[in-house]
């Protein structure tokens, strides 16, 4: 069904295609767009929602005619299934033989860091949206990438915001990857008041957490204080679990980040919990947003979610670029384009930061209601943490 809804807003822009439809050469008066994710494997659901903001971003953007300058925006979509040497030959493929001016993805921080290099190699944009290690806009990085999507430092930082307390410690929860490596080392750096007494990664497809959840009590459960396991964790497996070890015996608490509706349904079960969230569809007041929602509740009958937001933002930054470049499509152009470039988001106005290319932004403070109406436990915000509240440190070599 979702699938279906896809290729309707694109038919109805007119102009987007498939793949499998497009000629094997671009044809003059077309920016061809690739956009390269996981349209099936564990991260299927975060790619699918990237993919409908960014054409409904793409039709926002264009005010419905998907031209820029009197150009036609060709969307060309590779499912790179969350694997890195696919990811890179799909990208290499864009480049050369789909002559895609630039490229927008992938969903994974694995398949990412094996497209840097490609990037590179054939002087091509490519826009990260929405992998999130630091490393990509860090020691990975070079200057043909930037990000729409936030970065770990971004989650970590506004993660302390809610859990750096004195007398607080803290276990950490991850997946053994560079997403959950890298968000627990941000997350560790950006803490400087409580105290973390243990990190714990397990493997991506984890399903049973009974093993990792005894040794974060065992790590916990005689400590005076606060006691939090921060949990950081994209794609299947549930690591909510763990509260079925019965955490409030030993006064354990969980706190994590926000995610996409369907995982937030176990945040129902913990009223009050604290963290920080990228996006929720009723947090953000701004125009840009309230268009992105009525479009979403439009098409699909449903708020957009966690990742619609991303795409929505790629889709902003990739039009306001090649507006300001009047269509000019030629890498050093957009690259001196977009360094230091703020364009409108529905999370509002984001900025790339010309050392690193990674697009400053706001975050949101929230608290968990259990509210009846809603599935999912619903995110009320305590505080916007705007861009300028957060030290986002510089990791790259430039």
């Amino acid at each position: 069904m979702l699938r279906r809804h896809i290729v309707a807003i694109a038919a109805l822009g007119g102009l987007a295609a498939s793949a499998f439809s497009l000629p094997a050469a671009a044809q003059s008066g077309e920016i061809r767009i690739a956009h390269v994710h996981s349209m099936t494997g564990p991260l299927e659901a975060y790619g699918k929602q990237t993919h409908t903001g960014l054409m409904m971003g793409l039709d926002y953007a264009t005010g419905g005619t998907m031209m820029v300058n009197g150009k036609k925006l060709v969307v060309i979509e590779k499912d790179d299934q969350g694997k890195p040497d696919l990811g890179k030959s799909l990208l290499a493929a864009a480049y050369a033989d789909d002559k895609a001016a630039l490229a927008i993805g992938p969903t994974s921080s694995g398949v990412a860091l094996a497209m840097l290099p490609v990037a590179e190699e054939y002087k091509k944009i490519l826009l990260v949206e929405p992998a999130v290690a630091d490393s990509i806009t860090g020691d990975k990085w070079n200057k043909y990438i930037f990000r729409t999507g936030r970065n770990s430092s971004q989650d970590a930082i506004s993660n302390a915001v809610a859990l750096d307390k004195a007398g607080v410690n803290i276990a950490t929860l991850a997946q053994d990857y560079a997403f959950g490596r890298d968000g627990v080392k941000a997350f560790k750096d950006a803490v400087k008041k409580a105290k973390i007494v243990h990190e714990e990664y397990l493997p991506q497809n984890t399903t049973d957490f009974t093993a990792g959840a005894q040794r974060l009590i065992d790590k916990l459960k005689d400590l005076p204080g606060r006691k939090v396991i921060w949990i950081v964790w994209a794609g299947a497996g549930n690591p909510f679990k763990i509260a079925d070890l019965d955490l409030k015996r030993y006064g354990i608490e969980i706190a994590t980040g926000g995610n996409i509706l369907p995982a937030m349904a176990s945040y129902k079960q913990f009223p009050g919990m604290e963290g920080a969230t990228y996006y929720y569809f009723g947090i953000p007041k701004n125009p840009v947003n309230e268009a992105m929602v009525a479009a979403h509740y439009k098409q699909f009958k449903s708020p957009p979610d966690f990742f619609t937001a991303g795409g929505f933002s790629a889709a902003m930054a990739v039009v306001t670029a090649l507006k300001k470049t009047g269509g000019d499509t030629g890498t050093n152009k957009l690259i001196a384009t977009m360094e230091g470039m703020s364009f409108d988001t529905p999370k509002g106005t984001m900025t790339f930061r010309k050392e690193d290319h990674q697009a400053m932004q706001s975050m949101y403070h929230f608290k968990i209601k259990d509210d009846p109406a809603f599935a999912w436990g619903v995110p009320e915000l305590v505080h916007e943490i705007k861009a300028s509240e957060m030290d986002i440190p510089i990791k790259n070599k430039r």
